[in-house]
């Protein structure tokens, strides 16, 4: 049997681990020929393939980002995509995809699988925010990435008594921002999943100053004011129709600094977070996911996605997983609001 490999969407630490786990297991325990598409969707439509042995995998466990290559093509934007796609695959002999990705490129991997394309779904994304699995690879290194920071903002904030505003990635999700928040001591914590009140973070902010200690917020890029719209600095939408999201960091500091009369900061994490060596979570991980993956091709159990749930990894219909964005519960915010506020 012959596989391809691609890797869509952000780049993420543990992708690499996860295509060196394919690699190895597939070629060593089932004799498959593997190979790689460049730069995801867009090596499928355009017939961008290269060979992927057990040699082309050495070393690459540490490597943050991916050897494949990435991009957010989203193939049902293009003239002709899935005929495009059955082209290249049928071209080099392709049986089956294993394909890495978050919601998008596995929304595309779900309706491709409907149209007979025989592949296996991997999940991946910073933002813990794939539908069906526990945990995603890449999370904990954006956690512990973000978490430092906020540490290290403390002590800045403290020297000149400032309020720092750091706003961390997750989209529509609040899992790095809470994870990170919590773990750095943050002063106060916002989330996409529950709209704020500015006058009440300013409030908390105001608390701070009156016991002489400088105030840190942690804001995911997707939360918003309970009056009004999200903040968005650039309204340009990607292959996917998302909105890139940046802003609501710079927006909350100007309105506390004219709401308190206090001075403010803000720093914006962005891709410092996803890039750079991956954590020993994400490694072991990204490497189960890759073994099982590799499982299930060589089972023909198509139209799934590699999960892990509890300490099992284990694999769930695509389809249960399509449109659904997995998102902070309330109860768990909730858990925490005694160290904010």
């Amino acid at each position: 049997m012959k596989i391809a490999v691609l890797t869509g969407g952000g780049d993420c630490p543990g992708l690499n681990a996860v295509i060196r786990g394919v690699v190895r297991k597939g070629v060593q325990e089932y004799g498959f020929e593997c190979v790689g598409l460049r730069d995801g969707w867009l090596g499928a439509l355009r017939d961008k393939v290269a060979p992927l042995g057990v040699a082309d995998v050495r070393g690459i466990l540490t490597r943050g980002g991916t050897v494949l290559g990435s991009s957010r093509t989203n193939p049902f934007s293009h003239e002709d995509g899935v005929r495009r796609i059955r082209e290249t695959l049928d071209a080099h002999g392709v049986d089956a995809l294993v394909v890495i990705g978050g919601e998008d490129t596995l929304g595309a991997a779900t309706e491709l699988s409907h149209q007979g394309i025989n592949l296996v779904g991997v999940p991946k994304t910073i933002d813990n925010d794939v539908a069906g699995t526990d945990y995603t690879f890449g999370f904990d290194t954006a956690v512990t990435i973000a978490t430092e920071a906020v540490d290290r903002l403390h002590t800045t904030a403290e020297s000149h008594m400032r309020t720092m505003v750091v706003e961390v990635m997750g989209r529509h999700s609040g899992w790095i921002a809470l994870h990170a928040g919590v773990a750095g001591g943050a002063n106060v914590i916002l989330v996409p999943e529950r709209p704020f009140d500015i006058d009440q973070v300013c409030g908390w902010v105001r608390d701070r100053f009156r016991i002489e200690s400088a105030p840190v917020v942690v804001v995911a890029e997707g939360a918003v004011p309970l009056e009004g719209q999200m903040v968005l600095k650039d309204r340009s939408h990607d292959e996917y129709g998302h909105v890139r999201l940046s802003g609501i960091g710079e927006w909350l500091t100007r309105e506390i600094e004219k709401r308190t009369g206090t001075e403010a900061r803000t720093t914006v994490l962005g891709h410092v977070q996803r890039g750079g060596t991956p954590s020993a979570f994400d490694r072991w991980l990204a490497t189960r996911f890759g073994l099982h993956a590799a499982d299930a091709v060589a089972e023909g159990d198509f139209g799934t996605m590699v999960a892990l749930r509890g300490t099992e990894i284990t694999r769930v219909p695509l389809d249960s997983t399509r449109g659904r964005t997995k998102v902070v519960d309330p109860s768990l915010y909730e858990e925490f609001a005694v160290f904010y506020g």
